[in-house]
């Protein structure tokens, strides 16, 4: 299901000629492109960022609440240097890494604040779900 949604997701971008489709429940979206940790191959997977701040977007690694973390996140792990795209902007290199202690406990707030959906996937899964901060090279 999910990457049915990121091919329609990806479909709204092209059509829309990138008018349409760079937010989504009130959260701005960005293409995030990781480098396959068993292919060495560019992957690329839409986003929402629930929390930005300065130049760094959060992302949560939530893949619906399912008990198994997202590839992009196993990929980002083996290899923080990403690519990010977001409305009206051009590819840039950014660096990801997963939130400290910390910053998860001072950022989860702020996350499932505006957005509960979040706190949902949380109760569905034994698993914390890390928050990830892209933040420019």
């Amino acid at each position: 299901m999910l990457k049915t949604m990121n091919a329609v997701h990806r479909g709204v971008l092209k059509v829309s000629g990138g008018r349409l489709g760079w937010d989504a429940q009130n959260m701005p979206v960005l293409e995030l492109t990781t480098t396959g940790r068993k292919s060495g191959r560019p992957h690329s997977v839409m986003l929402t960022s629930p929390v930005q701040e300065g130049n760094t977007s959060v992302i949560v690694a939530s893949r619906g609440g399912d008990d198994h973390h997202p590839a992009w996140f196993l990929n980002l792990q083996a290899n923080p240097e990403v690519e990010v795209a977001m409305k009206g902007g051009a590819r840039r290199r950014m660096r990801a890494r997963v939130a400290t202690a910390e910053e998860r406990a001072r950022l989860w707030p702020l996350v499932v604040a505006d957005h509960k959906n979040y706190a949902g996937y949380q109760r569905r899964t034994q698993r914390e779900i890390p928050l990830v901060l892209l933040e420019p090279q």
